[in-house]
Order: structure tokens, then C-alpha cells, then sequence
């Protein structure tokens, strides 16, 4: 089974307000995807929201078609104090050079 993080500004932003972002397989379910986030990650999750990408044709400047694929996309709720670390941002703070 297939569980991609999405990592975009919109998406870590959310992940601060306890909603984190996944593309996953098309065919599976929030069950399914409430299990695999719970074990892959050992956190417990409260609620799964999901909606279906559809697929994307776009042309190029050469005029060849460029197709994304549909896909699917998790949100998840996780419930109390649990973090996932992958969308932890760093805190880069940079010292500045006399």
C-alpha cells in the first residue's frame, strides 16, 4: 500500500493545527488508511477525511501532451498530543556575518 507525504507550505501549516497530508493508493479506504498512518507512524488517529484527485492533461510548449495521473488525497486528524516528526519543521536561524 502506497502512503506519500505531501510537503508544501499549505500542508505544514496544517500539520501545526494537528491535520497532516497524504497521497494514497486510489482504491483504498479511511479504514484502511486509519490503519496503515497508526502503524506506520504508531500514532493514534481520530478522524480521516479523503478526496479524489482527477487526472490532469495539460500541453506543452512543443505541443506534446503532459497527463498527471488521478490519484487520492488523506487528510489526517490525529487525536491528543501525537506529532508526526516528518512534518516537523526546522528552525533555521541564521547568524548574520560581519
Amino acid at each position: 500500500m502506497k502512503l506519500q507525504a505531501v510537503l508544501t507550505e499549505k500542508s505544514l501549516l496544517e500539520a501545526k493545527r494537528g491535520n497532516y497530508i497524504f497521497l494514497v493508493d486510489r482504491n483504498m479506504t479511511k479504514y484502511q488508511i486509519n490503519k496503515l498512518v497508526s502503524e506506520v507512524f504508531g500514532v493514534t488517529v481520530s478522524k480521516v477525511r479523503t478526496l479524489n484527485l482527477r487526472r490532469n492533461v495539460r500541453r506543452t510548449v512543443t505541443g506534446k501532451k503532459k497527463i498527471t495521473p488521478a490519484g487520492k488525497k488523506a487528510i489526517v486528524t490525529l487525536s491528543g498530543k501525537d506529532k508526526i516528526d516528518l512534518f516537523e519543521e526546522k528552525s533555521n536561524k541564521k547568524t548574520k556575518k560581519r
